[in-house]
């Protein structure tokens, strides 16, 4: 069993204010690296304190520019296996690339799978997410996966409004299993929406399936894209005669035009969690509000450092 004292924590650039967070969970500092670029782009990294027979864990999410950040991130586990550390963790609060999980048509990549194995080719020894895309996704690696959850603070907030005649919302079929685990715990009942996808980022909702009249209710999704699915969502469960509608999400991606779409919506607010950081134009949105996950994180890094159950944290 690992002692506290041969942990270090490193962070990457993608989501430093996160990393920071989870760092005074765990009353330390972030280790001292050197993350810079050559003219040309690339990336160069190097680690400014002894590493060797520490337990290292790597904070970067695959937010935004994630090709850069996915590349970042392989360097600097490729520095700390080449300086001799015990084990190597890579924290991905947002694992990128989740969405292309399997072969929906003839000639595509599976990326997940890719990305899984690029951190095994890198050097992780072990991976720690939160709410990937698709939970069989853990099955892609040969090394351990914890694959957090942001239902209790997700939960803990929902409490909080106090809704009436709640009635948890699956966006599709895909995310019932989630939706039903939050409904049991909320004691409120389930509906889910019935939409087709025509094209990527394309999606056009056809029926909602459940009453939701004169109820408040919440769509829980794992992420947001572009907002288009969340907002034909809204519009739909209102033509059925929802009272309050909110919608909560663990990764806000919101690219494009997905703020706008949102401040136009039939939505009364979109709570996240900051597994990716939210820009100024985000933090301005009155419809959004951001509930942060470094708790989560910071106690499921502990709990690995010293050789505990990380799945009784949602027992």
């Amino acid at each position: 069993m690992r002692k506290e004292d041969n942990m270090k924590m490193f962070s990457g650039s993608s989501n430093i204010a996160l990393a920071k967070e989870i760092a005074e969970f765990l009353e330390s500092e972030l280790g001292k690296c050197v993350l810079e670029r050559f003219s040309d782009g690339e990336i160069h990294f190097y680690v400014e304190e002894n590493v060797r027979g520490e337990d290292v864990f790597v904070v970067q999410s695959g937010s935004y520019d994630a090709n850069f950040h996915l590349m970042e991130l392989f360097l600097m586990i490729d520095a700390f296996k080449r300086a001799s550390a015990e084990r190597i963790t890579a924290v991905l609060p947002y694992y990128c690339y989740g969405r292309q999980d399997w072969k929906d048509r003839p000639r595509v990549p599976i990326s997940a799978r890719l990305v899984a194995d690029l951190l095994e080719s890198a050097g992780a020894d072990r991976v720690l997410t939160m709410d990937l895309h698709s939970p069989q996704i853990q099955g892609f690696f040969s090394i351990p996966v914890d694959n957090l959850m942001a239902a209790p603070v997700l939960i803990n907030y929902i409490q909080g409004l106090e809704l009436k005649d709640l009635t948890i919302i699956s966006p599709d079929a895909g995310g019932v299993g989630r939706a039903r685990m939050f409904a049991k715990r909320l004691m409120a009942t389930l509906a889910i929406i019935d939409k087709r996808r025509p094209a990527p980022n394309v999606a056009k909702v056809l029926n909602v399936i459940g009453d939701v009249k004169d109820r408040d209710v919440v769509i829980l999704d794992d992420m947001v894209d572009t907002g288009g699915t969340l907002v034909q969502s809204a519009e739909a469960l209102k033509k059925e005669g929802a009272r309050r509608i909110f919608a909560t999400c663990t990764h806000p991606v919101l690219s494009g035009q997905a703020i706008e779409k949102i401040e136009d919506s039939a939505l009364e607010k979109l709570i996240v969690t900051n597994t990716i950081p939210l820009n100024e134009r985000i933090n301005s949105s009155k419809k959004i509000e951001c509930l942060s996950v470094a708790s989560l994180f910071g106690e499921a890094i502990r709990r690995i450092n010293r050789g505990h159950s990380v799945s009784s944290l949602f027992v």
